[in-house]
């Protein structure tokens, strides 16, 4: 895998002048920072060798002038200090909000673009985390983490010139230390990279074990499952905290370790320093000047530990938010167009094999010619591979073998947007988004004007259980509609099928779910909504597609039988069977 801060660096390419401003704030602010004990060495210079001290040599020859004008210097730098300290915050912390923004969106429009396969495969609380927790960790380490990394480097390059220039007998005993730090600090990198990348996968599974059981807290209360399920989510939790604890372990040794290495640097100049100012080998302002430029050379080390467990922390959040962005997309969009008003609805299924994992076939053979403007349905056992066919039509899937074509044009050849907008999809699994009544309605075609949308829900049926809601269409329907029975969510789904006006309608057990009642309702709004358009079918109840102009019945993933109601039952196959039993027929 490359490094996560490589990759980091390619993503934000756009931001490269913003982030060089950044770090030029961050080096500025630092060095300023640095000054001050420059300053207190330079009054310490005064105060014992006054006329003769360094600063009479530009021109002030009191002791009290000398005093004024370094007075003055500190004011400058204190206040150039505050001023680059205010412009690098500002730079980081913007850069590290808008990184984190692109980020978050990147990663959930990549998302939308990744085939169904790829969310069966990875646990939604899964990618919630990513999106959330580790785009979040990655803010946090560009806010702070960033420019302390860059204040340690200047601070360490600035003060080893100054010590160099100023006593380079001596020099070399506050380095003393470095090559340790700089070990353990990457030392302690390596290995704290797998701990926090085990830290973040356990946060994902967390996050998804909380998310599952949230969207299904009506099962768990129905079966009185909530002791178990608060058990397994305690489980998940020590899980996250074990992991936690096994970092959080090896991060706490680093500051006391490297507190030890700058406890030997700082007594050495101590010393050493001492030693030489006592021989008057070593001035008393260049002696003050060291010791204080020792303190701020190594105490900011002792920081490192939190910077590395922050860098640590985002770094394994970036790989895992730049993997989701990597991930090649399988089902390719077409360049073709697709126009809605020039669609015939002419439907094509040619040698159609199709298998979700190798091995497995769900479909055989599938040749289908479905004629534009007519009813088709497809009935047959669960598992026979119906909604299947529905997912490969919309390309939610691609085929394993052979070809599905639209008024001759093959739907792997189509721009995605054109070809699903060409289609409505009526499901048994209604999904409405917490919203109200009218956004739910225009879901398809969010320009709609109030009185379409009142129009639509007419023809669904809809209006009339609408207007008794307490805020009418802006009644808030609540997280997928549980607010509204399945019947009324049901017929929202229809009204919003009615508005797109699709050229090609998709019904996959529209009304299994529903009373007899609704039913009825819900067929009544089904029967205006596939005049003059091609409708495919998939039904349980063979009395809702008896009046379909073609009918197939599926077994394994195989067509074997086809026909209209009448030859169907006349052929005495397995369609006549089934009709026999809802029927009450057979004996």
């Amino acid at each position: 895998m490359q490094q996560p801060l490589r990759r980091l660096w390619r993503y934000a390419e756009a931001h490269r002048g913003r982030l060089v401003r950044a770090i030029i704030w961050s080096i500025l602010n630092k060095f300023f920072d640095i000054i001050p004990p420059v300053l207190i060495g330079l009054a310490v210079d005064i105060v014992v060798n006054k006329e003769g001290a360094y600063l009479s040599t530009f021109g002030f020859e009191t002791a009290r002038s000398q005093l004024v004008v370094l007075a003055g210097l500190t004011f400058i730098t204190w206040g150039l200090e505050s001023v680059f300290e205010y412009l690098q915050a500002l730079a980081w912390r913007n850069l590290a909000q808008t990184i984190q923004h692109e980020l978050r969106l990147d990663a959930y429009s990549h998302m939308q673009h990744l085939e169904m396969a790829y969310f069966e495969d990875q646990p939604t609380g899964n990618l919630m985390a990513i999106l959330n927790d580790d785009v979040n960790q990655l803010e946090r380490f560009l806010d702070n983490g960033a420019n302390e990394v860059i204040a340690v480097t200047t601070t360490v390059v600035l003060i080893g010139g100054a010590f160099f220039a100023i006593a380079p007998t001596i020099a070399w005993v506050a380095f003393l230390p470095m090559p340790i730090i700089i070990w353990g600090s990457f030392r302690f990198q390596r290995l704290m990279e797998p701990r926090y990348a085990a830290v973040r996968e356990k946060a994902g599974a967390i996050s998804s074990l909380l998310a599952n059981n949230l969207g299904g807290i009506a099962t768990i209360k129905s079966f009185t499952a909530e002791d178990r399920e608060i058990d397994r989510v305690a489980a998940a939790s020590d899980e996250y905290r074990e992991a936690n604890r096994a970092a959080i372990s090896l991060s706490a040794a680093f500051s006391p370790l490297i507190r030890v290495a700058i406890l030997v640097g700082f007594t050495a100049t101590l010393i050493w320093g001492g030693f030489l100012t006592l021989d008057d080998r070593l001035a008393v302002g260049a002696y003050s000047t060291m010791v204080f430029l020792t303190q701020r050379l190594l105490w900011p080390l002792t920081r490192l530990g939190q910077t590395f467990d922050l860098y640590q922390r985002a770094m394994a959040s970036t790989n895992r938010i730049l993997d989701v962005i990597d991930t090649p997309p399988e089902i390719v969009s077409g360049e073709g167009i697709l126009e809605r008003h020039e669609v015939q609805g002419h439907i094509e299924f040619a040698d159609v094999d199709f298998q979700y994992r190798p091995g497995y076939p769900v479909l055989s053979d599938i040749n289908l010619d479905l004629a534009p403007g007519a009813t088709t349905a497809f009935v047959g056992s669960t598992g026979s591979g119906k909604t299947t066919l529905i997912k490969l039509l919309l390309r939610l899937y691609d085929v394993t073998n052979g070809s599905i074509s639209i008024d001759g044009h093959d739907t792997r050849s189509l721009e995605l947007h054109h070809l699903r907008r060409a289609m409505a999809v009526v499901g048994q699994d209604v999904f409405l988004f917490h919203g109200t009544v009218r956004e739910n309605i225009a879901y398809g075609l969010p320009r709609a004007t109030d009185e379409e949308v009142r129009r639509a829900a007419e023809v669904a049926e809809a209006h009339s259980f609408i207007a008794d809601l307490p805020e009418g269409y802006d009644t808030i329907v609540g997280e997928r509609g549980q607010k509204l029975s399945g019947g009324q969510r049901q017929r929202l789904s229809i009204a919003r099928a009615v508005l797109v006006d699709p050229p090609i309608l998709i019904l996959d057990e529209a009304t299994s779910s529903v009373d007899n009642e609704t039913e009825a309702a819900i067929q009544r709004s089904l029967a205006k909504l596939v005049v003059d358009r091609s409708t495919v079918v998939i039904a349980h109840r063979l009395s809702t597609i008896r009046h379909a102009d073609m009918i197939h019945v599926m077994e394994f993933g195989r067509i074997v039988e086809s026909g209209t109601h009448e030859e169907l039952i006349e052929s005495d196959g397995s369609y006549a069977a089934l009709w026999k039993v809802q029927t009450g027929e057979a004996v």
